[in-house]
């Protein structure tokens, strides 16, 4: 084992050496932490303080260093010395900007602080420099799954930044629904015109490219493995197969419209003149640029275009979202009767138009074109001996209303072509382990509606959201799904048009570049991208109780035929979600672990229960909460200085023998300050907030046990921007505690 020279340097600048003796500090390094050697400076950002430290790593020996300054949010450039453990203790956003000034605050600031260092220290001593993941996978090929204009614009994409693409299509020629279109909405200037839509241009481009392959009438039939070195089989139709290694996998199955036929109120599958979007686009292009006629060959002299058919539904019978393209796309409809026959009556029925981008260009063009919008919410369709009678009700005038047409088109909405839903799969699973026949059958009829098929634990496609779209974080990592290495576009992520679908293949791209480089160099991909540390497990001490491979949110935990854990490193979002959930403590990080952590709990110099000074500890999410606070110190929102705050990778990572560690040991109350679960989770790694939630509401017996008020223990959700609402959470929290009073423990500590 490699010998260990810490080192810890306080820095006094930015107003911390006016308002805290840096020195006390220094003997608190000295002697408590015991670190071999203790420097002070007075701006230890500037190019002297750094080179500084980046002498004594060379002339000293030191491996560890703790960077007693500014949050570890800050000057993290200026503060990275390569090959080297650092430690930061938070004493500019963390003790002085939050700590009220006034003298009668002096003590309380200056006890924070030292604190602070005596956390540094012991969690620098249990720290290890990560190495890089040992087994690093250097497969640079991507894999393309889908055709359609998203998929096509993937693949050139990636080809153009240098990386070689194989192209999976199911049907037999590239296109999609981009192919099947008359027109497209315009993605480009002039926005006044339907234009053309470029699909068979695109097409040709990536059959055309020397480093596309492009394989049509094909599916996966297997994918195993993990970024940079996934394994994938693919078959065609003929009967052929082949295997081959990629570096990364983006998903552009696109989608399928929602069946009329679920419409009956509206006409849909029973009345002969009414059609989705889809058939008018079939129509236009029998058409050829002149009058469009209905399938028995009629011309059509008036037309209705009914918006959010079968979509923003509350009851819950069909979907309850918007598909974003639906309103331009009858615009551009709308323009095609017009700009063939003139005296075609077109009229829009919306309750909301919503046009993107430069869609109000476009919508006031079809206005000058004589297209009519009628604000209205239709309520039937009734077949008449012409056409159709469209009843709705006018939201204008608040009247009831009917319109007749020779044609009706239902806007319908996008339906993501995303393959097995997990959800079934598992309850499938467990049935068919359990023995059941008639599961196992349905397990094999799941698997042939399957787009990926993962050899993954968790099921053979990604995780979807209840609307079936692929599972992201859609405000932090639209594109990161929840398998790491494989990232979905286009519609199969959420509804868009064109115009966002090209963006979108674009962004998943890029990712999936990141992903390969990364994994070639043995690193995370996301959000951690660049950390080098992984999952560590002591075999030895696990109980295959499986909660890890369970509750991992990314499928990065298989069994081996042991049945222990078995972790692909390639996979992981260095999340510490595993970590959280072993009840034997025996998966750690080298540079975040159980022991890191409970390290810095056990360091707090406790006072006595009769000093009347609590001390609270606050986990904090290294993502939303930790930033929010630091954010609060920015603007001097004062907090109560009883609290310690330690950043946590995500409250997944948080294991309960921290909180029993910290109540055995004489704190007064813990805090957990995560992002928002649920549906609309806002957690970065997807179900850490779940996870802790599910984990703190079974802390009851310990509490109990120990004889301590259920109070002592909180969960907050809190996100970045909560700037004012976490001081006053904190504040109250700690009046709260004095009310109950302090801890019986402390006598015990």
């Amino acid at each position: 084992m490699s010998v260990i020279k810490t080192a810890a340097y306080l820095c006094s600048g930015c107003g911390i050496g006016d308002a805290i003796s840096t020195a006390q500090l220094a003997k608190v390094a000295q002697k408590e932490g015991k670190m071999a050697l203790v420097r002070e400076h007075p701006f230890l950002c500037s190019e002297e303080g750094v080179a500084g430290v980046r002498q004594d790593l060379e002339a000293e020996g030191v491996t560890h260093v703790l960077l007693a300054a500014c949050s570890r949010r800050a000057k993290a450039e200026a503060f990275r010395f390569p090959g080297t453990a650092v430690a930061r203790a938070n004493l500019r956003e963390g003790v002085l900007w939050v700590v009220a000034p006034g003298s009668e605050h002096d003590e309380l600031r200056q006890e924070m602080a030292e604190d602070y260092v005596r956390m540094g220290c012991a969690e620098l001593k249990k720290l290890k420099q990560p190495a890089g993941n040992p087994e690093r996978a250097g497969a640079r090929l991507l894999l393309v799954v889908g055709g359609g204009f998203s998929g096509m614009t993937a693949a050139l994409e990636a080809a153009e930044a240098g990386y070689e693409v194989t192209l999976v299509e199911k049907s037999g020629a590239l296109g999609g629904w981009a192919a099947r279109l008359h027109r497209r909405v315009p993605g480009r200037s002039p926005w006044t015109d339907p234009q053309p839509s470029g699909a068979a241009e695109l097409a040709a481009r990536v059959a055309a490219h020397r480093q596309v392959a492009v394989h049509l009438n094909a599916r996966v039939a297997e994918t195993a493995g993990a970024p940079g070195r996934f394994k994938v089989r693919i078959e065609r139709t003929d009967a052929t197969a082949f295997e081959a290694l990629f570096g990364a996998i983006v998903q552009a199955t696109g989608f399928e419209t929602y069946p009329i036929d679920k419409l009956p109120e509206l006409g849909g599958g029973s009345v002969a003149n009414v059609v989705d979007a889809a058939a008018v686009e079939a129509l236009a292009r029998a058409a050829n640029g002149g009058p469009i006629r209905r399938a028995d060959g009629k011309p059509v002299r008036s037309v209705v275009f009914i918006q959010c058919a079968g979509q923003r539904d509350a009851s819950g019978v069909h979907l309850p979202y918007c598909s974003g393209h639906c309103c331009a796309t009858s615009i551009k409809q709308a323009m095609y009767f017009r700009d063939a026959a003139p005296e075609v009556d077109t009229v829009v029925l919306y309750t909301d138009l919503r046009t993107p981008g430069m869609g109000e260009d476009f919508y006031r063009s079809a206005q000058h074109k004589g297209v009519t919008f009628t604000k209205g919410r239709a309520s039937a369709v009734e077949a008449t001996a012409e056409g159709c009678a469209v009843r709705f009700r006018d939201l204008i005038l608040d009247t009831d209303a009917v319109v007749e047409a020779d044609l009706v088109v239902l806007a319908t909405g996008q339906v993501p072509n995303a393959g097995v839903d997990l959800e079934a799969w598992t309850q499938v699973t467990t049935q068919a382990e359990g023995g059941s026949e008639p599961a196992k059958a349905q397990q094999i009829e799941l698997r042939r509606g399957s787009v990926l098929n993962l050899a993954y634990r968790q099921g053979p496609d990604l995780p979807q959201l209840k609307h079936g779209f692929a599972d992201s974080h859609f405000i932090c990592f639209p594109y990161e799904t929840r398998r790491t290495g494989l990232y979905a576009a286009g519609p199969v992520r959420r509804p868009m048009d064109m115009a966002q679908a090209a963006e979108d293949a674009a962004g998943a791209v890029l990712k999936a570049i990141q992903a390969i480089e990364n994994a070639a160099l043995g690193r995370a991909a996301h959000p951690r991208s660049g950390d080098l540390s992984y999952p560590i497990v002591r075999l030895e001490g696990c109980t295959q109780c499986k909660r890890c491979t369970v509750e991992c949110p990314f499928g990065a935990i298989d069994e081996d035929e042991r049945r222990f854990p078995q972790f692909n490193e390639s996979r992981c979002r260095r999340c510490g979600t595993c970590m959280g959930a072993c009840p034997v403590r025996v998966i750690s990080f080298e540079n975040y672990s159980v022991d890191s952590v409970g390290a810095q709990i056990k360091a707090v110099d406790m006072p006595d229960e009769f000093s009347e000074k609590p001390r609270i500890l606050v986990l904090a999410c290294e993502n939303d909460a930790y930033p929010a606070l630091d954010m609060a110190g920015l603007q001097r929102r004062s907090h109560s200085a009883f609290v310690r705050v330690v950043p946590v990778r995500c409250l997944g990572s948080v294991n309960t023998i921290w909180i029993t560690d910290a109540l055995n040991g004489g704190w007064d109350g813990v805090m957990m300050f995560g992002c928002k679960k649920g549906d609309d989770y806002q957690c970065h790694f997807v179900k850490g907030s779940e996870m802790a939630s599910y984990r703190l509401s079974k802390i009851g017996d310990t509490l109990a046990q120990l004889s301590l008020e259920a109070e002592r223990v909180v969960m907050h959700e809190v996100a970045i921007t909560d700037v004012e609402r976490v001081p006053r959470l904190i504040d109250e929290y700690v009046a709260r505690i004095l009310e109950i009073g302090m801890s019986p423990m402390k006598g015990f500590a």
